[in-house]
């Protein structure tokens, strides 16, 4: 390069113009393997490894911009001035250059935590991203933190960040990270215009304020409420008013005070569950407690952390599935502690109450005993296997009487039409519904078109876990991995032939299947059964079910055409 400003000015020294050379970071090509994972991953479409070829990431406008003016003042200095500018511009652009692109890896990584990417894929986003930025990193990701280490081979050095962050699902944002990633991964947009989009969007405030949020999640409970649990209409808005209540709670108190923030599960189930009991108690049972105690946690199960956990534990994750999935038992263990203690907490100042749902327990396992002779009619001789006389025990050994009851509720006919389940027709407007207010729940932008592929994706999801159930029975981990066969294969088509994100259209209907699950596993509501473990173990049964599903799905459509090594941002 010196040479050749030296020949240039020796031969045209009087020129006003000049043309300004083009500098490149420096070729690695030479240095195999710049980024190693343990974990396994795939490669995006424009790979050096795949291609062969070598890309050229685009530059910055603000460095070139310095680099040009800095080289327009060589002209005004001595020779020995212009070599040691010329250096110095170079050294100062690659390092530049370098550091805008460790700097987006990172706020990548912040963002992916902070906006509920699926943790099995984090790590692979961010492999395929440094190796197509050429940038010398290893990534390690564990629970809420993730351990970026940026080496330099030349001065064998390296650097290590920690990156700590919590976030909860936010579709719209992470939708929004996964097209800058895109951009900058196909030479759209530069590191350092791709990291200030990152940090406004880090910044930003959710899209839906707090009224608005606890108004959502007051239809959400109401509309699953007699969707899954058979609850009538009555039941619906109490169930409402409990979730209205958890999440103006969870938005509010729970993130200003820590010390509340530990016991938030345990006291929000004993108060809807006390409230569900002293409703149900009364004589002309038109309340259902297994209805509004089952839909006014819907808001807060687990669902989408244990599902992440085991899919973690499928993908070999051995360290971040086990250690999600313990502390995703535990806190279902402590929303059916909660909800145990809220009816037993109601039954101890009610008496009758308790009295009468002893005599009903007591009743379906009680054992008569008669003593007398056994003859029989024909006046035959008794056979060895039978005495003639001696004590004779029965048992209750039918099934107690489940005339007008459904879904665990009981629905007479001679109710008011407000007090009887919804009728058949009404799931074509309340599947919709729920599945609208549950992207909108997760912070998905309303008026995007890939509100309309959820909700389509979400109907069907419905309509796959209906007919399955039709046919097998007591099976809720079979019946849920072939609704989820039906979201992964629509949403991972729906990615590859339209370009959209597979992983945010395919949220809704996933979630979807949780509580239809749980209330399949249960017999009908989540805590009928009355005990914490059997949550724990239902819910276990229907992720593994909805995991395998998943798996298969996106196993089939990646199994054709010519994207077989893209990295995917999929479940």
């Amino acid at each position: 390069m010196l040479e050749l400003w030296r020949l240039y000015w020796q031969q045209a020294p009087d020129q006003s113009e000049f043309v300004i050379p083009h500098y490149t970071p420096l070729d690695d090509r030479s240095r195999p393997g710049l980024v190693h994972s343990q974990s396994s991953f795939g490669y995006d479409p424009d790979d050096p490894k795949l291609t062969g070829t070598k890309k050229v990431s685009q530059e910055d406008p603000e460095d070139a911009e310095s680099r040009c003016r800095q080289e327009m003042n060589l002209q005004y200095m001595t020779y020995r001035q212009r070599r040691k500018e010329a250096q110095k511009i170079k050294i100062q652009f690659n390092v530049t250059s370098i550091l805008s692109r460790q700097k987006f890896l990172m706020k990548l990584a912040r963002c992916l935590m902070e906006f509920g990417a699926p943790s099995h894929r984090i790590e692979s986003q961010l492999v395929a991203a440094a190796r197509i930025l050429e940038v010398d990193a290893e990534f390690i990701h564990l629970p809420n933190l993730i351990i970026v280490c940026f080496g330099d081979p030349e001065t064998k050095t390296s650097e290590t960040h920690f990156l700590r962050c919590s976030g909860r699902l936010a579709l719209g944002n992470l939708h929004k990270v996964h097209q800058i990633y895109r951009r900058v991964v196909h030479d759209e947009m530069s590191a350092r215009q791709a990291t200030e989009e990152l940090q406004q969007l880090s910044k930003s405030r959710p899209i839906y304020g707090l009224w608005t949020r606890c108004f959502i999640a007051f239809w959400l409970s109401a509309i699953i409420c007699p969707l899954s649990f058979g609850g009538s209409f009555l039941d619906m808005f109490v169930a409402g008013f409990g979730a209205f209540l958890l999440s103006a709670l969870q938005l509010t108190v729970v993130t200003k005070s820590t010390l509340y923030a530990n016991v938030f599960e345990i006291t929000i189930g004993i108060f809807i569950s006390f409230l569900a009991r002293g409703l149900s108690s009364f004589r002309s049972q038109i309340f259902c407690y297994s209805a509004i105690s089952s839909a006014g946690i819907v808001g807060i199960l687990p669902g989408y952390l244990i599902l992440s956990s085991s899919l973690e534990l499928a993908s070999k994750n051995i360290l971040c599935g086990s250690v999600k999935m313990v502390y995703a038992l535990i806190y279902t263990l402590f929303l059916g502690f909660g909800l145990q203690i809220g009816s037993d907490l109601y039954l101890l100042f009610d008496v009758n109450t308790r009295h009468r749902l002893a005599s009903l327990s007591a009743a379906l396992t009680r054992t008569i005993v008669y003593t007398g002779n056994f003859v029989a009619d024909n006046a035959t001789l008794m056979g060895q296997d039978l005495p003639p006389h001696g004590s004779f025990t029965f048992i209750n050994g039918t099934e107690p009487s489940l005339e007008h009851m459904y879904e665990g509720c009981y629905r007479p006919p001679e109710f008011q039409w407000y007090l009887q389940p919804f009728p058949f027709w009404s799931q074509f407007i309340n599947v919709p519904l729920f599945a609208m207010l549950l992207s909108l729940t997760n912070l998905q932008p309303w008026r995007e078109f890939d509100m309309v592929v959820m909700v389509v994706i979400s109907c069907i999801s419905y309509v796959a876990n209906k007919a399955a159930n039709h046919f097998i029975f007591n099976r809720s981990d079979v019946v849920s991995a072939i609704g989820a066969f039906a979201v992964g294969l629509l949403g991972n088509i729906y990615s590859r032939t339209f370009g959209g994100t597979a992983f945010t259209v395919m949220v809704t209907g996933v979630l979807f299947l949780v509580p239809s699950g749980l209330s399949q596993a249960d017999g009908g509501a989540i805590t009928a059964s009355g005990n914490g473990i059997d949550i724990g173990s239902a819910m276990i049964a229907v992720t593994i079910g909805i995991t395998v599903g998943l798996f298969m799905s996106q196993a089939l459509v990646y199994m054709f055409g010519t994207r077989k090594n893209a990295a995917m941002f999929s479940f």
